[in-house]
This record gives structure tokens, C-alpha cells and sequence, in this order.
């Protein structure tokens, strides 16, 4: 089968469902991947600055994870979740290790990062016997019925209609949104937020909440890092009334952050740990819970009620197995750490140099620029929940220059493939300077 990108392009348009998007749409028709690149059918290549979903860590076609992938196929695809096979076996034992072993025990596969909230607020209603669970209004969680409810931006509205029950929204911090300043105002931030949610938890009855499930780095809402001592104050709280803490590290881990799992940052351990994305880095689709060793003693004693057909599957563990191992042997903790101090001072710069951004927001390699209108006001370029059409331009402004990223609201995500080179930074982050400087003249008082 041979198609041309405008055969490729129109299927697409006639036939394909678009996510968070009306069908029918115009959309690009890529031919191939490679590296941190991709290509059109006209060979126009595009620089992946956003890991496509925050999932590509590392990179596309990495040879590793493909081979890994032909030798599974050869042996076997696919091998019911009741039976062991190795590289399931292999990539459970790699992630409690990675997680820490001394606190986790076990490990639940599903098919992505959806099913992997799903799963564990299941487990978290099962071991505490409690129904609610606490979830941010900054967050996005999945799109199943459970994630979707527990979710906090608008992509949770039609899981309600019908909706499931027990979930309770909390607002988060967003220093920079709330007038505050990251590094400064910290201590303020996190008390006024720890005392809202103590009192919120009081009115809910915290006999009746199961967990609080939470971004440990809010991922898709703006790469909103937590004022100091806060995700301390969240695991202090779960301890105080008997509370399950729920990280979803389904964006933000495997060293996104520079280090393995972004709860790692802080001085605090989840008790179920849920990811997916970096875990094949999308060549196959993955996720899971990873579990302490007091939800995992539980389920020896009881049931667990959760269960995939493709649950572990087996090709998607073998992409793992091998993307595990190349974190390690390539040491991607060490060169995020050597890449970051190149596209952080270059975000910094950015909020000086143009009106159109107030804050730069940057830890490991995931980033996000704040557009604004307003420096002086901190008015956002747009509302949140307000369509408008800067945003959309800003987006196809740099992809028409081969620089490929997404946000949503205000906010502009940079969080390039971790293996991307100094010399592939210094080519394409002048490209987003150029198009903000058209901002400027353009959209800014």
C-alpha cells in the first residue's frame, strides 16, 4: 500500500475521529520519524519539540527499542496477563527498583495513562473502603470515566454527563496566575493552600476520602511546579487522616524532570506511583501502577478487582525492558541535567526580552512559557475556557517553520525528546524567539 500525503491527509479528514477537536479538520500527514524529527510526505522535517504528547523521551525509531520490539514479535506478541512472561516479569521488578524497593512492591500494568488513574483510584476506594477521591482543578488525568472525573479542566465535561461519583475538585497553586512569585512568596503559597485544602477535607468528612490523586508536576496545564514545602503539606495531610496519596507521573516521569519520577524532587513518597508515556516512550502503549508495599500486602489478603486483556502485554514490555535499559546505560539523568542548562537560561531570557511572556516555568526538560497580553497585569493572551485565535497562530507560526510543539490556554509547552543535542538546541530555539518577537508587535500593549 502506497498512499500520497493528500490521499493520506483526506482519509483522515473523511474518516478519523480528531481528539479535543471537531472531525473533519484539515491535518498534517506524516510520512516517517527519526531522532527528534519527523517528516511530511513533501520531506519538510519538523523538530518534535514536544516529545508529539510528552511521551517521545526518547526520540523516534531509537534503534534499541525497535530491535527489542522485532526479537518479541519474533518469539511471541502476546501472552495472557495470567501468565508470566519475561519481559513482564523483568520491567515490574526494573520499576520497583527504579521507584525504590524499599517503600514499593508490586506492579499493575494497563494499556496507557488513562487506565492507570483508573486503576488506582479503584485500588484506593478497595484498600481504604472509602468512596471520594481529591483531585486539582489544574490537572488532567485521562480521558476514561474515572480519570475524566477526576481530571480538572474542561476535558472532564462530558464524563459528567451521567458521570461517576465521589470526586472532589481542589484548586491548586499557580504562583505566577495568582499574583505571587516563585522563590519569594513559597512559605505564603503553601500555607494559605494547605489550610483551604485541610478545611476543604473537613467539609468532605476525611473518613470518607480514599486518596488524593495528583500531578507531581502539573504536566499539561502549564508545567505548574509547586511552591516549596507544598507536595510535603499533601503527603503530611494523607497521613493525617488515613488518605492514600496518588502521583501521576504519567507525564512527568522517567527523568522528564531529571530525575526518574518528578515526586523525587520533593521530600515526600506517594503510595501508588501511575505512568505510562516515557515507559516505551510510545512505541507501544503502556502504563501502570506501582504500588508500596502496604497497597501491594493488601491485595495478598484480597482480591484485587482490576484486570486488561492486554495487561502486560508482552510486545509493550519488551519496549519498556529496553527503554529502561537505555536510561540507564546512556545516563539521560546526566545529560538532561547538561541539556536543561541550555534551554532554561534560554526561557529566562525570553521573559526579558518580550513583552508577550511573564514567566518561564523549566525543570529538567519540561518546560512552558506563559504568553501573556500584559506583563504589568499578567493578563493572559487568553482566558482560560475562552477560544481565541493568538494561540492557534503562535502554534502554526512555528510548526510553518519546522519547530513542532503544543499548549493549551496561555501556555506554550517546550519539552523537546530527551536525547535532543546542544547543537540541535542552539538551531531551533531561535526559532520560538523569532516567532515571539512577531507576538510582540503584533498581539501585546
Amino acid at each position: 500500500m502506497s498512499l500520497t500525503g493528500k490521499e493520506v491527509a483526506q482519509m483522515h479528514k473523511d474518516y478519523v475521529m480528531q481528539s479535543w477537536a471537531r472531525s473533519g479538520a484539515d491535518t498534517l500527514p506524516v510520512e516517517r520519524a527519526e531522532g527528534i524529527y519527523f517528516y511530511d510526505y513533501d520531506g519538510k522535517k519538523y523538530a518534535d519539540m514536544a516529545s508529539l504528547l510528552v511521551c517521545s523521551n526518547l526520540g523516534h525509531e531509537l534503534p534499541e527499542i525497535v530491535e527489542a520490539i522485532k526479537e518479541q514479535a519474533d518469539k511471541m506478541c502476546f501472552m495472557a496477563p495470567a501468565y508470566a512472561s519475561e519481559p513482564k516479569s523483568m520491567l515490574a521488578k526494573m520499576l520497583v527498583e527504579a521507584a525504590g524497593a524499599d517503600t514499593y512492591k508490586r506492579v499493575f500494568f494497563t494499556n496507557g495513562g488513562a487506565e492507570s488513574n483508573e486503576n488506582a483510584i479503584k485500588m484506593a476506594r478497595m484498600v481504604t473502603g472509602r468512596t471520594k477521591i481529591f483531585s486539582c482543578y489544574r490537572s488532567y488525568h485521562g480521558a476514561t470515566l474515572g480519570a475524566s472525573n477526576a481530571s480538572g479542566d474542561w476535558r472532564r465535561y462530558a464524563a459528567e454527563i451521567g458521570g461517576a461519583n465521589g470526586f472532589v475538585h481542589f484548586m491548586n497553586p499557580q504562583m505566577y496566575r495568582d499574583g505571587y512569585t516563585k522563590g519569594v512568596d513559597d512559605a505564603e503559597v503553601t500555607k494559605k493552600y494547605l489550610d483551604a485544602l485541610d478545611l476543604q477535607l473537613r467539609y468532605e468528612g476525611p473518613g470518607n476520602v480514599a486518596a488524593i490523586l495528583m500531578e507531581s508536576i502539573v504536566g499539561a496545564n502549564g508545567v505548574i511546579l509547586p511552591p516549596d514545602g507544598y507536595m510535603e503539606g499533601v503527603r503530611a495531610l494523607c497521613d493525617k487522616y488515613g488518605i492514600l496519596l496518588i502521583c501521576d507521573e504519567v507525564m512527568a516521569g522517567f527523568y522528564r524532570t531529571g530525575k526518574m519520577f518528578a515526586f523525587m524532587n520533593f521530600d515526600m513518597k506517594p503510595d501508588i506511583i501511575t505512568f505510562a508515556k516515557g515507559v516505551t516512550c510510545g512505541y507501544v502503549q503502556l502504563g501502570g501502577c506501582i504500588v508500596s508495599k502496604k497497597v501491594a500486602e493488601y491485595f495478598e489478603e484480597n482480591v484485587l478487582q482490576c484486570g486488561l486483556t492486554y495487561s502486560g502485554h508482552t510486545l509493550a514490555c519488551a519496549a519498556g525492558v529496553a527503554a529502561m535499559k537505555y536510561y540507564k546505560e546512556h545516563d539521560i539523568e546526566g545529560h538532561v541535567a547538561e541539556m536543561h542548562e541550555i534551554v532554561a537560561p534560554f526561557m529566562d531570557e525570553m521573559v526579558k526580552k518580550h513583552k508577550c511572556i511573564g514567566e518561564a516555568r523549566c525543570i529538567g526538560l519540561f518546560g512552558a512559557l506563559e504568553v501573556v497580553k500584559n506583563k504589568e497585569t499578567r493578563e493572559p493572551m487568553q482566558e482560560y475556557g475562552v477560544p481565541g485565535p493568538v494561540m492557534p497562530w503562535i502554534f502554526a507560526e512555528l510548526k510553518k517553520r519546522g519547530f513542532a510543539t503544543f499548549g493549551r490556554e496561555n501556555f506554550i509547552e517546550i519539552c523537546p525528546p530527551l536525547i535532543i543535542t546542544k547543537e540541535e538546541l542552539e538551531e531551533y530555539l531561535p526559532i520560538l524567539d523569532e516567532v515571539l518577537t512577531m507576538v510582540d508587535e503584533k498581539f501585546c500593549d
